[in-house]
């Protein structure tokens, strides 16, 4: 495991995150409902999953070469900015899986040996991504202190399925993103501008794993997809998940245009992608076919982009108050009629299959 220290960055000036609505956060759970689980409907699985994090088969793939020896000098303005956020925000989001799974690997020690030891290794993946990008940084002039981050940020209560719902689809988008990224740079070579993208296949083979213990976790908890109300869950946290994405992807098209994406088709397809997946651990899935679907959570991504200009005027407080108001009034509506499209009953697809 990569101590706090060893990615701390602290040869070149530290950066600090603007927070937003969008930033990602750092959690907390129930350690002690946690430890209680009955994980015997999903063992034989995650006992499969421990096997292959104990092999570690990326182990020595997480390591600069020679292709990171140069000056990114060349890469400057808007661009330089749009590559930049993307580094801060994804290290965060790394970093802050780290210390919940370190967190979990702590508390359920000696109590769930199986699961300290899955969280174990899972910090272990988390804190080396976290590491590998705040070197990126580093090339650029900038870094994260990331022990002082560990301090200073607060931390959500997220009860233990919460937990697992949202990380299981955080670790899977984060899957698709990679794959895709990966997938097109090999058919268009001359967009793959720094050397970080070479390591996106390994990278999302550790998002892939990741989700599959999550994926284990959640089946093997009967309340999770066999209740009305976890179908509801289900609902709500692929709908937050998708939007969520769809804003941030939107807020970065200059570094989508950097690697020659279109971030509305790139959005579209992580999306489709991973609800598709989702149907292997969901009770239900979205209804993503649904004509107002994308349309509405691209106008979401609008208003957002909308919301932050005028957070960045210098109209007064008041005013933007007020100019905001119409367009969280239509990000919510919009949100609230995309969870009422009826869904696609993954269990009953299941049934048939059987």
């Amino acid at each position: 495991m990569v101590s706090t220290a060893a990615v701390s960055g602290a040869s070149v000036p530290a950066s600090e995150i603007e927070e937003t609505l969008l930033t990602p956060r750092f959690y907390t759970t129930d350690f002690e409902k946690a430890a209680e689980m009955d994980l015997s409907a999903g063992e034989a699985d995650l006992k499969t999953m421990l096997a292959e994090m104990q092999a570690d088969y990326n182990r020595h793939h997480f390591v600069r070469n020679e292709n990171f020896e140069q000056t990114w000098d060349h890469i400057q303005g808007d661009e330089r900015q749009a590559f930049v956020d993307y580094l801060e925000r994804s290290c965060v989001s790394e970093f802050s899986g780290f210390l919940l799974f370190k967190e979990l690997s702590r508390k359920l020690k000696g109590r769930s040996s199986i699961l300290a030891d899955i969280f174990a290794l899972m910090a272990r993946d988390e804190a080396r991504h976290a590491g590998f990008l705040n070197k990126a940084l580093a090339d650029f002039g900038r870094s994260l202190n990331l022990g002082k981050l560990t301090k200073n940020r607060s931390y959500t209560f997220f009860p233990v399925e919460w937990v697992i719902y949202a990380v299981y689809l955080s670790e899977k988008i984060g899957y698709w993103r990679y794959i895709l990224i990966h997938r097109h740079l090999e058919q268009h070579p001359d967009n793959r501008f720094y050397p970080l993208f070479n390591y996106f296949e390994p990278w999302c083979q550790d998002e892939n794993r990741h989700g599959d213990i999550f994926k284990a976790m959640l089946r093997s908890q009967p309340q999770m997809w066999q209740t009305w109300q976890s179908r509801l869950w289900s609902r709500f946290f692929l709908l937050s998940v998708f939007a969520t994405h769809s804003l941030t992807v939107h807020e970065r098209s200059k570094f989508y245009d950097m690697l020659g994406l279109d971030a509305t088709t790139f959005d579209t397809e992580v999306i489709r992608q991973t609800n598709d997946t989702s149907a292997r651990a969901f009770p239900v899935i979205l209804n993503v076919a649904h004509p107002e679907f994308f349309k509405r959570l691209d106008d979401c991504a609008d208003r957002n982009l909308k919301l932050k200009e005028i957070a960045q005027s210098n109209a007064p407080k008041f005013v933007k108050f007020w100019r905001k108001v119409p367009l969280m009034t239509g990000i919510v509506t919009d949100l609230l009629r995309l969870y009422l499209i009826k869904p696609i009953d993954t269990e009953a697809i299941r049934a048939t299959v059987r």
